[in-house]
């Protein structure tokens, strides 16, 4: 049977049609292209089950899948690309009831894969099902990479409100995927809106209370969280107080002698209340009576008695005061007498005033030392005045490494004249010199030659070592040590950096070195490699900070070399300027040490008792700095100091008092404990000395013993508690643990008293074990005893390693260093030879 064209048209426009809605990706879930010819509309795929966004989680892979019936074949496709057939996971299956054929395929999406497409467009994927009868598409799932960041938006702060006034805190949840939900706690409770109808959260996540009731003083937290993390705003204190009312007046008094009348109230209506104001006025109220209720009698003898004896005792006061200014002004007259006169002894001290000429001394500094009042002490031995080829050491025949004789020695500048001229004239032909202002209690300062020397900071665990011939022969060098305050100086941290040691300068910058120097001080890192990545920070000429050395990573051909141990860092340098040790957490294990102090009044003469709560870096310095501090403040120290280990988890740290005896003190705390947010710790540079206050009042003044528990703690971290037991007005046993350590003395030592190795015997250690040895007894069998091997290669790149061991040992253990077990160790390299240990150089 033939066909007419005219009917073969609509046939293929339906395949012309068919083909190109297949090829098209355009088309959304549910779109159904058409049939092909002959095809049942009713048989084309429909999907049971469709892909879902998803959220990636850390590193872990997420699964979409298909469900579709009848259907011949499901691929996936994503962002346009088919998915590679390997990589479907496929199950066939037939429905029940339909007999219909039934497939559902699944497919893993990596965090990779998103990341390659991450800033371009959102990554997503359908499938596509076939059938005999047509195709279809599912709808688009997005798959997206999930996080929270650390950082709140907006944090709550703390308020005072009224009673019944309204109270917003603001809470901006810090960005991330999904979207965080926020609730709120009240002293770590759950706020919950449907339980309380005064208090309810708004579209911005603020909590709202309509009106202030005294039950709502407490501490607010605003609690961010989604399938990633939750993270925890810092806790904003909420006080309610109530402001005093008067009652109303009493009745008016009866009339009495004097001829007046009172009226009294009270301030109860209602009492003030968690630091409200009292009530403005006076509580009691006085008046005249009516001049008809008066009578005022005359005056009758015993009146007149009564004012003659006044006057009497008047003037015998006026006469005594008169007798007490004669006598006084006697002594002053025989005072000034017997000082004029002892003037005479002093004149002939009066302070020398030395100029040089301008013809004779042109080879003079322009700006001279005064050497009119200053006196200064050296430590050691002085080379002798007169001509010489150099100095002389004689070496006794006593222990090997025993001291040599210290001597101290006071030069005054100022008498006599000759001697100051020489001075001069010897100081003004060196080619460096500088003045540099005196008297701080955080600066040490001296005047050093070839010889070398120290400079300490007392009881700040800050020295400058200063090994011989460091400074070039000739040439005298005035360096000074200086630590400063943080607030004085501005560091900029970024990121997870912290300070972990004091800032510190020793300078004057610029001057030319032989050898390293040795700079030591504290710090307050737990170090561990996979926790911390610790750098050296130096500040240049234009007062920015640059990272000098990443420790770990040194090299020996490194201006700066350091040596990290449990609680200081030696810095090896040729270049004086300011550094500071910064840390930077690769993990939130990373921790730093807290040292934490509790000092309260000396005396007490009020009801009122604070303790206070120190929480600062555990170096020697800071605890310098709160002990002159609380000694200004008239505090003393009750209870012994201890450690907190404080961690990069961001977590706040929290102070709480407990067990106070009720019935003898009540605490004014309103809240049930104080918090000191994490970031005032971590970064908080101008924040150095962190501390919280509790008051505690006591019932009657005879009391004076104070037994309570006070705890210290990180959320979710470490924690310290202190069992407070004292008597307030004698106890002091815990005074001496703040004794201050003198630190050897003096803080600058010049010439070889600034060592513990005397300098022959030093001299000839490195003659003998600084050539290579081939049975071991040389300097890198020394560093293996003192447990220094891991720096043999910083040791090497120096002409001399014995000098730079022996003075890394000499940084290490000032002043108390253990000479007998340096000897031993030196021994010991003598006995692997069966000889003396003061072989030739030959020998070796």
């Amino acid at each position: 049977m033939g066909c007419s064209p005219r009917g073969l048209w609509p046939a293929l426009l339906a395949l012309v049609l068919a083909v190109r809605l297949r090829a098209s990706g355009a088309q959304q879930s549910a779109t159904v292209a058409n049939p092909v010819p002959g095809g049942n509309p009713d048989l084309l795929p429909h999907f049971l089950v469709e892909p879902e966004d998803v959220y990636i989680v850390k590193n872990k892979p997420v699964t979409l899948t298909c469900k579709a019936s009848p259907a011949t074949q499901i691929y996936f496709k994503c962002n346009g690309e088919w998915v590679h057939q390997g990589d479907h996971i496929t199950e066939h299956s037939t429905e029940k009831g339909s007999g219909l054929p039934m497939m559902e395929v699944r497919i893993n999406i990596s965090r990779q894969q998103v990341e390659k497409v991450f800033g371009l467009e959102e990554y997503w994927c359908q499938c596509v099902a076939w059938s005999s009868s047509g195709t279809t598409k599912s709808q688009k799932a997005y798959v997206r990479i999930a996080y929270l960041r650390k950082n709140f938006e907006q944090e709550p702060l703390a308020k005072e409100v009224s009673l019944e006034q309204g109270i917003v805190l603001p809470c901006r949840p810090p960005e991330g995927i999904p979207p965080a939900e926020v609730e709120w706690l009240r002293n770590e409770d759950l706020v919950d809106p449907s339980l309380d109808p005064n208090v309810y959260v708004t579209r911005e996540h603020s909590l709202v209370v309509r009106q202030a009731r005294l039950a709502d003083t407490a501490n607010y937290t605003c609690v961010a969280k989604n399938i990633v993390a939750r993270r925890r705003s810092s806790s904003a204190a909420v006080t309610v107080y109530v402001d005093g009312g008067w009652t109303e007046w009493s009745k008016w008094s009866a009339c009495a002698l004097d001829c007046t009348r009172w009226r009294s109230r009270e301030c109860s209506e209602p009492p003030p209340r968690n630091g409200g104001e009292d009530c403005q006025g006076a509580d009691l109220d006085t008046r005249n009576c009516t001049s008809d209720l008066c009578i005022h009698t005359a005056s009758g003898p015993e009146d007149v008695a009564l004012y003659v004896g006044l006057i009497a005792v008047a003037v015998c006061l006026v006469l005594l005061l008169l007798v007490l200014i004669l006598v006084y002004c006697r002594k002053k007259e025989g005072l000034d007498s017997d000082v004029a006169d002892s003037s005479i002894l002093t004149s002939g001290f009066q302070p020398v005033s030395i100029k040089p000429t301008k013809a004779d001394n042109s080879h003079l500094l322009t700006i001279q030392p005064d050497l009119s009042t200053t006196t200064t002490t050296y430590q050691g031995t002085l080379c002798p005045r007169q001509e010489s080829s150099g100095p002389k050491f004689q070496l006794t025949n006593g222990h090997l490494l025993s001291p040599l004789g210290s001597g101290r020695h006071t030069l005054h500048h100022s008498s006599p004249a000759s001697e100051a001229e020489d001075f001069v004239a010897r100081l003004s032909t060196q080619n460096y010199f500088r003045s540099l202002p005196r008297g701080t209690s955080n600066m040490a300062y001296g005047t050093f030659n070839f010889l070398g020397g120290r400079l300490m900071i007392p009881n700040t665990g800050i020295s400058l070592l200063i090994p011989p011939d460091a400074i070039p022969r000739g040439k005298i060098y005035e360096i000074y040590l200086t630590l400063h305050k943080q607030e004085d100086v501005r560091l900029p941290l970024a990121g997870c950096q912290t300070l972990l040691s004091p800032i510190i300068s020793c300078g004057p910058p610029g001057v030319l070195l032989t050898r390293p120097v040795i700079l030591s001080m504290d710090h307050c890192g737990e170090p561990s490699p996979e926790n911390w990545s610790l750098r050296l920070k130096k500040q240049s000429c234009e007062g920015t900070w640059e990272d000098v050395l990443h420790l770990g990573e040194e090299s020996p051909a490194h201006l700066y070399y350091c040596q990290l141990e449990a609680r200081a860092c030696h810095v090896f340098t040729e270049q004086l300027g300011r550094f500071a040790l910064v840390g930077e957490a690769l993990s939130s294990a990373a921790a730093k040490r807290l040292k934490l102090l509790l000092f309260a009044p000396t005396a007490c003469t009020s009801l009122e008792y604070t303790i206070r709560v120190y929480c600062l870096h555990d170096t020697h310095d800071a605890l310098k700095e709160v002990i002159q501090l609380e000694k200004q403040m008239g505090g003393q120290l009750i209870e012994e100091p201890r450690v907190l280990h404080f961690k990069d988890s961001y977590h706040n740290l929290r102070l709480s008092i407990h067990d106070v005896p009720s019935s003898l003190w009540k605490s004014k705390l309103l809240v049930s404990y104080q918090e000191i947010p994490f970031y005032h710790i971590w970064n908080g540079g101008a924040q150095q000395f962190l501390h919280c206050t509790f008051t505690l009042e006591r019932f009657s003044p005879s009391t004076t013993d104070l037994a309570c528990k006070i705890w210290i703690w990180q959320v979710e971290g470490d924690g310290q508690s202190f069992n407070v037991n004292f008597n307030i007005n004698k106890d002091t046993r815990f005074a001496e643990l703040l004794a201050p350590d003198n630190e050897g003395g003096v803080p600058a030592l010049v010439g070889p008293s600034a060592f513990k190795i005397p300098f022959l015997i030093r001299q000839k250690i490195i003659s003998s074990l600084d050539p290579p040895c081939g049975r071991g007894a040389d300097w890198r069998t020394l560093a293996q005893k003192l447990h220094l091997d891991s720096h043999l290669g910083f040791f090497a790149s120096k002409a001399s390693p014995t000098a730079m061991i022996l003075n890394l040992w000499e940084a290490r253990h000032f002043p108390h260093g253990n000479l007998s077990q340096l000897a031993a160790a030196v021994a010991d390299l003598g006995k692997q030879d069966t000889a003396l240990f003061m072989v030739s150089e030959a020998e070796c």
